[in-house]
């Protein structure tokens, strides 16, 4: 038996002269401060030891002989890497070292805080691990930084951090969504939870060093990040480490690096404060529940800035927030909000191929014969997206457009479309920043967009421009002009003066394609008010009465002729008039000819 390396003998384990078998552990090695097991190769009878404990030996020393026996040498070649019985553990047993980390681990679990959970049951309130358990598939979720505990060890026991500060109310790590559709690697992301359950989901030094390593993973790997934002936002609790104001932490400034580079995606129950809303606030989309509240400062920090008295529910409730714009999904639940989350982030994730399509016949009804009769243009989007597939956003805020998400044949798209049924589709300062917001949105990823319009134009009036409406709506041509994604405009019914243009990427030509239906209308501006701008003196001359109204009226019917679709097409202002039915058609071709390009320098979204 030959040392295998140079080492310092530290004990032997089997006197000369006892009956050894292979694979039985007979000297412990030492070297470069770490132990080495040499096993018998073979069964035997250990004989002479020529080195004793404490003694060097090279590597290749001979350091003992084995003297065979009949009864051993014919033992199988199966046994001789086996370890001895006495090395084995027990059946069933675990190791030491691993009982201690399975016993460290549990704490963190919610079957070991009964109390805890029961508590947020009770408020009809999912727990964090609970709302990630099912927004992520199966077995996924591989978390990070389970075992951090607050840090205050300097006025807590270890028992007390332990047993009421787990994972430092923050539960992070990556999961798969989505897997089942887009596989492996496209359905990974980074999913982070504040624990309200703990120091009230507060940001204590710990989970911001979480949240900081887990947002430099997301980066790096270019993964879509999950925020449950609930809690109360900063810790000032936490002693272990010498600070005044804590103001250098850098988790603010990286999480706004992931804007415009991957998906990011708030969501929220109960009450969102503070550092949690500015987390929130730098998100793509927020997800809220009808009952959650959200404000960049709670009840204690209002009243300390002397401006009242207030209970939490009465700060920035989800029906004010959804009105304003602040939320982008509103649902009833939690388990609505992780639906709404995993449909958000399925557009991101790629193509799919099972889709149906809805019934194309039923677009020659959306709109109305009568041109001035109001109609849904929601209507005319869920006639051109794949059953089931539209999510809308923002519906409570900028109702003169709505805007959502959707696919068309599988593909991804977000699709602009105005509103007839507010202020006559005209675009006020609400509707404009909500539309540029969103070809920010699916510009920074990669969506084609698609516009349906039937605008009479921008909002005008002093009131309007009391809001001003001049910088809010010129976002949108700000907006558009900085679009490598394929934009495609159908106009359903009015396509009038700037206010078009900015709904068709800035010019009739900017779009891959720009096509009317029948309906369409179009022209520098409305067609009553050109009439009464352009035939003044005309309309003056007649008496006022029947026969004036009767020349306005022949006047706004041959301004109608002349701006028809069909003329517009004959003077290639558009380039094609076309059946509604035939709309899905035009889109999946247009799709598949026009490529994204590469991005030619950092996309941003704004926060509003």
């Amino acid at each position: 038996m030959y040392s295998p390396l140079q080492a310092q003998v530290v004990q032997w384990q089997v006197e000369p002269g006892a009956a050894v078998r292979a694979g039985d552990l007979l000297v412990i090695l030492e070297a470069m401060k770490m132990e080495h097991e040499v096993r018998a190769a073979i069964g035997g009878r250990l004989g002479d030891v020529f080195f004793a404990a404490g003694e060097l030996v090279e590597s290749g020393a001979l350091l003992a002989r084995i003297e065979p026996l009949l009864a051993t040498v014919a033992q199988p070649a199966a046994s001789a890497a086996a370890p001895t019985e006495a090395s084995s553990p027990a059946p069933g047993s675990l190791r030491a070292d691993l009982q201690r980390t399975l016993d460290r681990h549990a704490p963190t679990q919610d079957a070991s805080r009964p109390e805890a959970v029961a508590r947020r049951h009770a408020l009809g309130l999912r727990t964090a691990r609970e709302n990630i358990t099912d927004l992520c598939d199966e077995d996924s979720f591989r978390e990070y930084g389970a075992l951090a505990v607050a840090a205050q060890r300097s006025r807590r026991s270890e028992e007390d951090l332990l047993r009421n500060t787990p994972a430092d109310g923050m539960v992070t790590g990556i999961g798969s969504i989505n897997g089942a559709q887009f596989g492996p690697q496209a359905s990974r992301a980074v999913v982070m939870a504040y624990d309200a359950t703990v120091l009230a989901g507060t940001q204590g030094m710990r989970n911001h060093q979480k949240t900081d390593r887990m947002l430099g993973i997301a980066l790096q790997n270019k993964l879509p990040v999950l925020l449950f934002a609930e809690g109360g936002g900063g810790r000032p609790g936490d002693t272990d480490m010498p600070i005044v104001a804590g103001l250098h932490v850098g988790t603010f400034a990286s999480f706004a690096r992931l804007n415009g580079r991957v998906p990011v995606v708030g969501i929220v129950a109960g009450r969102c404060f503070a550092g949690n809303a500015a987390l929130l606030g730098c998100c793509d989309v927020i997800i809220a529940t009808r009952g959650s509240n959200i404000g960049m400062g709670g009840p204690a920090m209002v009243e300390g800035g002397g401006l009242g008295v207030f209970k939490p529910e009465q700060i920035g409730p989800a029906g004010v927030q959804h009105g304003n714009g602040v939320i982008d999904v509103l649902v009833d639940d939690e388990a609505g909000a992780v639906a709404a989350a995993r449909h958000y982030l399925s557009f991101f994730q790629g193509a799919t191929t099972d889709f149906a399509a809805p019934e194309a016949l039923a677009l020659r009804e959306v709109v109305p014969e009568n041109r001035l009769r109001v109609y849904d243009t929601r209507a005319a989007i869920n006639g051109i997206a794949d059953a089931g597939s539209v999510l809308a956003l923002r519906t409570g805020f900028g109702q003169g457009i709505h805007t959502a998400l959707a696919r068309i044949e599988g593909r991804p798209v977000g699709i602009l479309a105005n509103n007839p049924q507010h202020l006559g589709g005209a675009i006020d300062a609400d509707a404009a920043d909500k539309a540029a917001r969103f070809m920010q949105l699916c510009n920074a990823h990669g969506l084609p967009l698609v516009s349906l319009v039937d605008t009479p134009g921008f909002m005008v009036g002093p009131e309007t421009e009391a809001q001003a409406q001049v910088r809010h709506v010129s976002r949108m041509f700000i907006a558009a002009a900085h679009l490598r994604v394929p934009f495609f405009s159908v106009v359903l019914r009015k396509g009038y003066g700037l206010g078009a243009m900015a709904m068709t990427a800035g010019s009739f030509h900017a779009p891959a394609f720009n096509v009317a239906w029948p309906t369409g209308e179009f022209g520098a501006m409305g067609l009553e008010g050109a009439v009464k701008l352009g035939y003044r003196k005309e309309l003056e001359a007649q008496p006022d009465g029947p026969q004036r109204e009767a020349l306005y009226e022949t006047l706004v019917a041959q301004q109608y002729d002349k701006g028809s679709a069909l003329n517009m097409a004959t003077t290639l202002e558009i380039d094609a008039v076309i059946d509604p039915a035939q709309t899905r058609d035009w889109l999946v071709r247009g799709l598949q000819s026009s490529p994204i390009r590469p991005a030619d320098g950092a996309l941003a979204i704004d926060t509003w």
